[in-house]
């Protein structure tokens, strides 16, 4: 799990019991099992219904990489097409060949193993944008799919709170007891508005950036293998690359081929 998002978890639920310790609420009153059943149930039941099954399968995956997934290494790749540029000035575009089959990237394979081909750039440039709005669509379905489960949260919340309520009324000719039914009956709400501003909202938020972040690396590669394709200099394949790059890594890219080519 990344620092930004542990950290954020920590503080999120640390606050939230750290206010019911301080207005000398006990932890076992936060605990009702049965609207634990009703905000999980229910909000997986709603979004069930809301999406298809091929895409519910996927949802494990979705939920472990907006807590796990790596930041993607924009110097890096710009530094791996950089060294493929000056290896296709040096030696042509075929001696990429081994490099394309070698690759981690599907993408980055699939879009070296074109230009080695001797595929047009116009023809690489449509299928790798085609790769890269296809595989976009997919991964907005993991966001739908956690902002679906935060947004159904505290409506299932407020249910909770109503048959804990409708209980509590059943119990009006003993206060003391319809006043702890009342009690518990909210947990309910606090739960499913808990789980959806704590949790599940700022995980789809967390996805939503991941997806920008890793369509920016694809465009990065995509400039770089058409750069490479067209022959260009790899100081100006540096140049142009390092647009994507935070500040602090541009001159550091820009410097590189220099080196390497002395």
């Amino acid at each position: 799990m990344d620092l930004a998002t542990g950290l954020g978890l920590i503080l999120g639920i640390g606050a939230l019991l750290m206010t019911a310790m301080l207005e000398g609420t006990h932890f076992s009153a936060l605990v009702n099992i049965p609207a634990l059943v009703l905000i999980v149930g229910g909000s997986l039941g709603a979004t069930v219904v809301s999406f298809a099954v091929s895409d519910l399968l996927r949802l494990p995956r979705f939920l472990w990489d907006a807590l796990f997934a790596p930041e993607p290494k924009f110097a890096e790749r710009a530094r791996q097409l950089v060294e493929l540029a000056q290896k296709a000035r040096r030696e042509g575009l075929l001696a990429l060949e081994e490099d394309a089959k070698s690759m981690d990237d599907p993408f980055l394979q699939k879009g070296l193993q074109l230009v080695v081909d001797g595929t047009e750039p116009e023809v690489v440039k449509r299928v790798l944008e085609s790769e890269i709005a296809a595989w976009e669509e997919r991964e907005k379905v993991g966001e739908q799919m956690v902002m679906a489960l935060g947004g159904y949260c505290p409506t299932m919340g407020i249910m909770g709170a109503v048959l804990g309520l409708m209980h509590a009324l059943g119990q009006s000719d003993d206060p003391k007891k319809m006043a702890k039914a009342i009690a518990v009956a909210f947990v309910a709400t606090l739960y499913g508005v808990g789980f959806a501003n704590l949790v599940f909202l700022p995980l789809a938020g967390k996805l939503k950036m991941q997806r920008e972040k890793r369509r920016l690396l694809y465009e990065l590669t995509l400039e770089g293998l058409l750069a490479i394709q067209t022959g260009e200099n790899p100081r100006l394949v540096a140049e142009k690359l390092a647009a994507y790059l935070p500040e602090s890594e541009r001159s550091k890219l820009a410097e590189e081929p220099v080196r390497v080519a002395a």
